[in-house]
């Protein structure tokens, strides 16, 4: 199997832009590199962190990055396929095909890429910061509610 691939776009500036963290560079460099013709890579987060020297946790928020990007996009556990336009192909006209055939909205090239990125990243943020509040109010209604047995109770003698 030859090394050589083609890509659909050059797209380091593109990548630059985004600002992703350390680790999602990496990662997307080692899957790229480890990918078949056509971007499918079939390698679970734990061989992953060990090829890039990472923990599990740091290669799944690297992943997301990734995700939130749409750079690459989890298949199913241990399977993902890089975005057309950024996959490698045995011959240029594979790749032109596969960026033909890919939802625009999927598309590296569109002018709002690099914003909608950075709305994703704001928006699943913005997910998180209501998941733990919700925690933390369930936990003080929690602790509200066990405070108000404990004060209700009285000693029998």
């Amino acid at each position: 199997m030859s090394t050589l691939k083609w890509s659909a776009t050059n797209a380091d500036g593109l990548l630059a832009d985004l600002d992703l963290p350390p680790a999602a560079y990496r990662a997307l460099l080692k899957i790229r590199a480890q990918s078949e013709s056509g971007g499918r890579i079939a390698m679970d987060q734990g061989t992953l962190g060990k090829l890039l020297g990472l923990s599990r946790p740091s290669v799944n928020a690297a992943l997301l990055e990734l995700e939130l990007a749409k750079l690459v996009r989890k298949v199913r556990n241990g399977v993902y396929q890089i975005n057309p336009m950024l996959a490698g192909y045995d011959c240029p006209e594979d790749a032109l095909d596969a960026v033909k055939a890919m939802p625009r909205a999927d598309r590296l090239d569109s002018k709002t890429y690099v914003s909608d990125y950075h709305r994703a990243v704001a928006a699943y943020q913005d997910q998180l910061a209501e998941q733990r509040k919700k925690r933390a109010d369930a936990a003080a209604a929690k602790k509200a509610a066990a405070t108000k047995r404990r004060g209700t109770l009285h000693a029998v003698g």
